[in-house]
């Protein structure tokens, strides 16, 4: 909810893992604890001790007492794991790129789901809607009318750190291979995408040639970096959460209950539909109609295409061949199926295995190159 005295967003579950409006609340058994290490517990964690060989209704097995799953992480294995990017530029490494540079990055490995400029397509968010600090006022608004705007959420307006937006680039783009882009390569999408929204570092707009490293990096304010409550940043940012959860006020009619709650004092409804959208919302579940020749070999590589490949080989994007370009695919037909088998099974380059869908059978993605040949040819 926001307090938009002060544009605010209460941060709950979806910033810290795991956390619930019913942290701190004890359940329906008795001698349940809400605490750990002498504090309360802010994941909605509850330890429920084992009373006459039961856990609340549950029996448990009180014979086993030891257990040995797996062996405890080796230091590089922890290393290797350990990469994300604090807003203190803890685990930030060095590099460099400029505004250019990721422009061309962008328009080779982002555009083809992010679309020019960063506006968003096709299900996939936009990456900036124009100048920040303008259009960060409109985070107070609310749509109490149909012709009213509301507020406008994209990383330059709404994000309170730029480390997410590092972070998120070099573990998850592009999705269908992610960890491929390099340090230098980041920094110049980060560069490229704070120019889209307008924003300055340190009071210097970002221009084509604009170079941003790491220094740079850690003098970047967002608009909305004091946006959220609670503040969970540094050493004392799970107590000021565990502070705030305390409090049901916070976030609720303040009064925790899990049964007997009586009938609410007064219910909200929506006061404005809107409801004229273009074109018209289907709320038809119907599924698709089945294609002539169901359970044939084609129609089977045809549907796990649309699932699962239609989003590179459709666009060409990271350089994947598009489907029914004979040109694109001349080369790969030369060469044969076989070899084509090979690559989409193990994978190769920027082609993950199996289209990065593990659990697909050899068979059905032999099925779906079959499906690309026919139409190549």
């Amino acid at each position: 909810m926001y307090k938009f005295d002060k544009l605010k967003q209460v941060l709950l579950a979806s910033v810290i893992a795991g956390t619930t409006l019913y942290a701190g609340t004890t359940p329906n058994y008795q001698g349940s604890k809400t605490y750990a290490n002498g504090k309360r517990v802010i994941d909605g964690g509850v330890v429920y001790p084992v009373k006459n060989g039961k856990t609340g209704p549950y029996y448990v097995n009180t014979q086993k007492k030891e257990f040995h799953y797996g062996r405890p992480a080796t230091p590089n294995e922890i290393k290797a794991w350990d990469i994300d990017v604090m807003p203190d530029g803890t685990g930030l490494p060095e590099g460099k790129g400029s505004v250019s540079e990721g422009e061309e990055i962008y328009e080779e490995k982002c555009i083809a789901c992010h679309s020019d400029f960063g506006a968003g397509m096709n299900g996939y968010p936009a990456l900036s809607k124009g100048n920040a600090y303008e259009l960060h006022k409109t985070l107070t608004n609310q749509r109490t009318t149909p012709d009213k705007d509301g507020p406008v959420r994209v990383f330059g307006t709404y994000w309170p750190r730029v480390s997410t937006l590092w972070w998120y680039i070099k573990t998850g783009m592009p999705h269908n291979a992610p960890m491929s882009l390099t340090n230098d390569q980041v920094y110049a999408l980060v560069a490229y995408i704070m120019s889209l929204n307008e924003l300055k570092i340190d009071g210097q707009e970002l221009d084509d040639d604009y170079v941003l490293d790491r220094a740079k990096f850690l003098k970047i304010e967002l608009p909305n970096k004091d946006g959220f409550v609670p503040n969970i940043d540094g050493p004392n940012g799970t107590d000021n959460v565990r502070k705030f959860l305390s409090d049901p006020k916070n976030y609720g009619n303040g009064t925790r209950c899990m049964q007997g709650c009586g009938k609410p004092k007064k219910i909200v409804r929506i006061q404005t539909l809107i409801n004229d959208f273009l074109p018209p919302m289907s709320t038809k579940r119907d599924l698709p109609k089945e294609p002539q020749g169901k359970g044939s070999k084609s129609d089977v590589g045809a549907k796990i295409y649309a699932s699962t490949c239609a989003m590179c080989h459709d666009s060409g994007a990271a350089g994947a061949p598009v489907k029914g370009d004979k040109s694109a695919w001349a080369k790969i037909l030369k060469e044969g199926k076989d070899k084509a088998y090979d690559i989409a099974i193990h994978g190769k380059g920027a082609m993950p295995a199996k289209g990065g869908k593990p659990s697909l059978k050899d068979d059905e993605v032999k099925a779906v190159v079959d499906y690309l040949f026919d139409q190549a040819k």
